[in-house]
């Protein structure tokens, strides 16, 4: 442990707070389903949320047949679980640009889901140089993949914090 897988944990669970904070302050826990339900159904913009899921999926899938530590099933679910966690906020910055809706928690949720990968980042850089044999490419380029995707989240929300304004994603 130090203190940046440390802070990357604090922001992580801060994260899901901010979460259950929004759940809380909509009175809805409306997720995947979303399509299935009538209530919540009212809810689901299926104009916006167009992003089909198998683009992720897939891909990820046969990356990990094809890149992994070992060849085993849990292996390459592994490998599998670390791809697939690397895009899927991919098809939720998608969603956001779309809508141009981006409330104060939902930014900042994304925000601290991004800050956690960019402190796991200086964690692993850390441990690089402090513990011997501490190489995992895998997790290391997925984590860099992931962080780029947030960049351009980053730069927005901290230009619409330093200049007090609503975040907004160009188009």
């Amino acid at each position: 442990m130090n203190v940046f897988r440390l802070a990357g944990d604090m922001t992580h669970l801060l994260s899901v707070v901010v979460l259950l904070l929004k759940i809380h302050t909509i009175k809805s826990c409306a997720v995947w389903y979303m399509r299935r339900h009538k209530i919540v159904r009212r809810t689901y913009d299926k104009d916006h949320d167009t992003f089909r899921h198998y683009f992720l999926v897939l891909p990820c899938l046969l990356l990990a047949l094809l890149i992994n530590e070992k060849f085993t099933f849990r292996e390459v679910m592994w490998a599998f679980s670390i791809y697939l966690e690397a895009v899927a906020i991919f098809p939720q910055l998608v969603l956001l640009q779309r809508t141009k809706n981006i409330d104060n928690l939902t930014g900042q949720y994304v925000f601290f889901l991004g800050a956690y990968r960019v402190l796991y980042i200086l964690n692993w850089i850390y441990r690089y140089f402090t513990e011997p044999h501490f190489v995992h490419w895998i997790s290391w380029v997925a984590g860099i993949v992931q962080t780029l995707l947030y960049a351009d989240f980053f730069y927005y929300y901290i230009m619409s914090w330093k200049n007090s304004v609503k975040l907004e994603l160009p188009a």
